[in-house]
């Protein structure tokens, strides 16, 4: 081999100055995902294996047994932990239905609007982009016995609907009612993704489809529902993620209540961590969080396999 060949394999000065400038900036955000995220993951995994209180030196050991406590070895977990899947399976399947149910239909409205567009646009986006924290204590707000809504339907003459202990009072619309709020916050995002899907459609298949006669609930049933199904997907897969791990509006709403009537597997999760005092449940609340975990890449899973049959 020669020189010139092993001079041209080397690299240049300023090539290694600019890759070791390079991982210089990109070193603190490795860093700190190895500490934030690789290392919590691990350690939560291995928590999940043991008892421990948050104050002890050391962990517990316990194997699989937290996992088989939250399935039906302990009394006192798994009877609750069994209703709150129950309201959770509710919560991810209404919530994406309905959220698609809705979003589609208003998103072909918006898209055919000529005027004011984009302050349509802008009115049906604005609950995603309100701080949720504030939009969930106006809603309790409005929903308390004595709240805007109640004072809606007996103004109305509709008192036989008000609701004396509030809709999250009474365990039988507590759940429905946070449903409602749900999908009133999750259907601007659908909505405007379904737009930019919309827009993506070569106009030319709906103007073959008018040639021909074809009505609007056609149209829409044949050519804009089959194209968008790869956006449908990913809308109902965001629900039921949401659903599985998002916990704020039941804490903030109800914590729960009545009664266990609003409680989901997030939230007690939740609890299991923060609000069990010096009992050891950090690993039960582990464990929990692994399930979810489960569960959620098991749909993730099916949905993909779905999708491309679809296709």
């Amino acid at each position: 081999m020669t020189t010139q060949h092993v001079a041209g394999r080397r690299r240049p000065p300023g090539r290694w100055r600019a890759a070791l400038t390079g991982w210089a900036f990109v070193f603190p955000a490795v860093a700190l995902f190895a500490v934030m995220g690789v290392y919590t993951i691990a350690s939560g995994l291995a928590l999940s294996f043991a008892k421990w209180n948050g104050f002890t030196p050391n962990w517990i050991w316990v194997g699989i047994d937290n996992y088989l406590d939250l399935l039906y070895a302990d009394p006192s977990l798994a009877p609750p932990l069994r209703k709150a899947a129950w309201n959770t399976a509710q919560v991810m399947v209404l919530v994406p239905l309905l959220t698609v149910a809705i979003s589609l239909p208003l998103a072909v409205v918006l898209n055919s609007v000529k005027r004011l567009r984009a302050v349509l646009r802008s009115v049906y986006f604005l609950p995603y982009v309100t701080s949720g924290i504030a939009v969930y204590y106006a809603w309790r707000y409005i929903l308390e016995p004595d709240g805007a809504i109640n004072l809606l339907l007996r103004s109305l003459g509709l008192g036989t609907l008000a609701q004396p202990q509030g809709f999250l009072g009474n365990p039988s619309t507590a759940l429905p009612t946070l449903i409602v709020v749900l999908v009133w916050s999750s259907v601007p995002i659908a909505t405007l993704l379904y737009l930019t899907g919309l827009q993506a459609i070569d106009p030319a298949l709906f103007e073959a489809a008018r040639i021909d006669g074809a009505a609007p609930r056609q149209t829409l049933r044949r050519i804009t529902w089959p194209l968008l199904t790869p956006l449908t997907a990913g809308i109902v897969l965001l629900g039921v993620r949401d659903s599985l791990h998002g916990f704020q509006i039941f804490l903030i709403m109800t914590g729960g209540g009545p009664g266990g009537h609003t409680d989901v597997l997030g939230l007690q999760a939740y609890r299991l961590a923060f609000f069990k005092g010096l009992a050891a449940t950090l690993g039960v609340s582990s464990a929990l969080g692994w399930l979810l975990f489960a569960g959620a890449l098991l749909l993730t899973l099916v949905n993909a396999r779905l999708l491309r049959r679809v296709r």
